[in-house]
C-alpha cells in the first residue's frame, strides 16, 4: 500500500496516474488544458478510463523551460487541484516549490511529485507537516541546462543511489516508508542512453524497496525510438513502454494516454 494522505493506494498491480498539464507550453500538449472546466473534464475523462490519480502541473519542466513565478503556477493550478479533490478525485500536484505545494494540499491534493528531489529543505518541511505521498524524481541540474551535457558513470547505479539516500533522508526527518515512491526521471537530465538503460534496469530499480514510478509517456526517447516526432503521436511507443515498466515491476505508470495503457494492462494482467 502506498499512503497518500486519507487514502491508501493498493500497488499489489500497477496503478495509472494521468497527467494533467495546465500550462500553455508543455512538451506534449501545452494550452489544451489550460482552461479550468476543460482540464478537469479532460481529468474526469481519465478517471473514468481507468486512472488511479491525476498528477497536475502548472509549469513546464521541458528540457530547456525557464523556472516561472510561483504566483503564476498558482493561479493555473489551485483552481483545478480544489475542484477535483471535491470530486473525491486522488489529486497528485507535479511542483518543485514549496508555497505550490502546500497551497495545493490544503486544497486536497494527496500527493507531492517533486523533480527537484525534495533537496529543497522547505519541500521536506511541507511533508514533514502534512501526510501526503511523496514522489522522489531524479534530476541532474535544472530543465533549462539539464540535457546540455548529462554525464555518469553509471546511471542506473548513480541514480538508484540517489533515490535510496534521499527516501532514507527523508525517513530520517520522520516521513513514513510507506508513504514514499520513486521515479529515476528518464528525461531529466539524461541522453537517450540513458533512459534506455534506466528502462532496462526496471526490475533492478523495483526492488529497491519503494514503489517505483515509470514516467516515459510521450518523451523525447520515446520519439527517438519510433522515428516520431511529434510528441502527441507516440501512444504506442509509450504504452509500450508503460507496460514493460509493469511487468518488470514499476508500480506507478504515469501517462498520458490512459485508455490504451489500461487495454495493455488487461493483457498483461491475464498472463502474468
Amino acid at each position: 500500500m502506498w499512503r497518500c494522505g486519507d487514502k491508501e493506494l493498493d500497488t499489489a498491480r500497477a496503478l495509472v496516474m494521468g497527467v494533467l498539464n495546465v500550462t500553455p507550453d508543455s512538451f506534449s500538449d501545452g494550452g489544451l488544458y489550460a482552461a479550468v472546466d476543460v482540464a478537469c473534464e479532460h481529468a474526469r475523462q481519465m478517471v473514468a478510463e481507468g486512472a488511479t490519480i491525476i498528477d497536475v502541473g502548472g509549469e513546464s519542466t521541458r528540457p530547456g523551460s525557464s523556472e516561472i513565478d510561483t504566483r503564476e503556477e498558482l493561479s493555473r493550478v489551485l483552481p483545478v487541484v480544489r475542484v477535483l479533490a471535491n470530486e473525491g478525485v486522488t489529486v497528485s500536484i507535479d511542483t518543485r516549490h514549496a508555497q505550490v505545494a502546500q497551497a495545493c494540499v490544503d486544497e486536497g491534493a494527496v500527493i507531492i511529485n517533486d523533480i527537484g528531489g525534495f533537496r529543497d529543505p522547505a519541500m521536506v518541511e511541507v511533508v514533514k507537516k502534512n501526510s501526503v505521498g511523496l514522489v522522489i524524481v531524479h534530476m541532474l541540474g535544472e530543465p533549462k541546462t539539464m540535457q546540455q551535457t548529462p554525464q555518469y558513470t553509471d546511471v542506473v547505479e548513480e541514480v538508484k543511489a540517489f533515490l535510496v539516500q534521499r527516501a532514507q533522508d527523508l525517513e530520517a526527518e520522520g516521513i513514513s516508508h510507506d508513504r514514499i515512491c520513486i521515479d529515476p526521471g528518464p528525461g531529466f537530465g539524461k541522453t537517450f542512453e540513458h533512459n534506455l538503460a534506466l528502462l532496462r534496469a526496471t526490475a533492478q530499480l523495483a526492488n529497491v524497496g519503494y514503489p517505483l514510478m515509470a514516467a516515459y509517456s510521450r518523451k523525447n526517447f520515446i520519439g527517438a525510438l519510433t522515428g516520431i516526432s511529434e510528441p502527441a503521436k507516440r501512444v504506442v511507443g509509450s504504452v509500450a513502454a508503460a507496460v514493460y515498466a509493469a511487468s518488470q515491476g514499476a508500480r506507478v505508470l504515469r501517462v498520458h494516454d490512459v485508455a490504451p495503457t489500461m487495454e495493455a494492462l488487461k493483457v498483461l494482467a491475464a498472463v502474468q
